[in-house]
């Protein structure tokens, strides 16, 4: 069987935690920030979770995983 290719886009904007779940960043930290409050300037800097149900379209993009 040959070996599967590694998703790129996938292992760039993912990382995995010592339990085996996803990270992601946050949209809209970017530009235009000073319209946005501290708060969520502050929530926007921090790792989003991925849901449960994105685990398996992530298995299939990172086959080793990360």
């Amino acid at each position: 069987m040959p070996k599967l290719k590694t998703r790129k886009c996938a292992a760039k904007r993912l990382k995995m935690t010592g339990t085996g779940k996803f990270r992601h960043n946050k949209a809209g930290a970017r530009h235009l920030m000073t319209g946005k409050g501290a708060k969520r300037k502050r929530r926007l800097g921090q790792d989003g979770a991925v849901s449960p149900a994105e685990k398996s379209r992530i298995k299939v993009a990172l086959p080793y995983g990360l």
